[in-house]
């Protein structure tokens, strides 16, 4: 078997997939006004059929994890079929999604009964009033309902997302709300750094915080490091006796973080990304329409990861392709 393997030695048994670029969400980080219609752009999104090749090529070059990404992507009709052919067809061990929640307690046992094998979920504070000033939605109860469905059902792998903003979820009140809810709660509460994309730079400036303040946070509390799994994303992760869930920190600008990377990017219009941050993209779309391009779809995708470069270069500026996160999947 061909396995994905970069220039630098890297392996990539970790694939994002974004299969939609709307979200019906305005987080001042990434759409502050709303999902915007690409009119440069009117390629439709991937569509089940070709989500299902791909997958099964993927699984061939040793993928081992498969994300779904947006924008959002339970705004999908057929959300869960993807998941369940992903499952059923393609030889995929892990099948895990990122969404943004909004739905969740109506949808939790359609999840539950796809085979999914975990969820992220983005909740930027356990305010709400907080919460509907970053994303512009009164909608937090509702998606810790969902939340307690997903447990009541007995789902197990629950990760909680919240991007790091100056002045508006960074104090110690906000990381001790955190610390008793997982105190309680078998999920893993992750703090994202805030990153510059092409657009958000004036965001940027104003709201961009080192994850040092919650790393400094957690070792005063005295919670202990923990080590990675082969197909695990970029996180530190950190553990306490007598926590059921766990903290994590994801610094894209700490020293060496692409040291580690193990995962690859397709966009919802089918463009392989070698980076979140980086300036190669290409369409892998026309090798995913017929069953019998199968070789040639891995043949590209390995061809390709002779471009991928050692590093970003957010440090200086350096943005890439990517607009906004909603385009990738973040």
């Amino acid at each position: 078997m061909n396995i994905l393997k970069d220039n630098f030695g890297r392996k990539f048994p970790y694939i994002r997939l974004s299969i939609s670029d709307v979200c019906n969400f305005k987080c001042g980080y990434c759409l502050p006004d709303g999902y915007r219609i690409d009119k440069s752009d009117n390629r439709k999104f991937i569509s089940k059929e070709e989500i299902s090749r791909l997958a099964k090529a993927l699984s061939e070059l040793g993928v081992s994890k498969i994300r779904l990404t947006g924008g959002e992507p339970t705004i999908r009709k057929d959300f869960i079929d993807i998941i369940k052919d992903i499952k059923k067809n393609s030889g995929i061990k892990k099948t895990v999604i990122t969404t943004n929640g909004y739905k969740l307690n109506k949808i939790a046992k359609d999840i539950k009964n796809s085979g999914l094998d975990g969820i992220n979920i983005s909740i930027d504070s356990l305010n709400s009033n907080t919460f509907k000033q970053i994303t512009g939605h009164d909608r937090l109860d509702e998606i810790l309902d969902g939340i307690k469905e997903l447990q009541k059902l007995n789902f197990k792998d629950i990760k909680i997302n919240a991007v790091l903003i100056k002045g508006v979820n960074d104090t110690e009140k906000d990381f001790k709300e955190w610390s008793n809810f997982i105190k309680q709660n078998e999920i893993d509460f992750r703090y994202i750094e805030l990153m510059q994309t092409g657009d958000n730079l004036e965001y940027f400036k104003k709201f961009h915080i080192s994850a040092d303040k919650f790393i400094e946070f957690l070792n005063k509390e005295k919670w202990i490091i923990q080590t990675f799994g082969k197909d695990a994303g970029p996180s530190k992760n950190f553990i306490k006796p007598g926590f059921k869930g766990k903290f994590g920190v994801i610094a894209p600008y700490s020293k060496d973080f692409c040291k580690s990377c193990n995962r690859l990017r397709i966009t919802a219009k089918g463009d392989l990304r070698l980076c979140l941050f980086g300036n190669t993209g290409i369409s892998i779309r026309h090798l995913m329409q017929k069953d019998e391009q199968l070789e040639e779809l891995k043949d590209l995708i390995l061809k390709q990861l002779n471009y991928k470069k050692e590093s970003h270069y957010l440090e200086i500026g350096e943005t890439g392709l990517n607009k906004n996160l909603s385009t990738i999947g973040g």
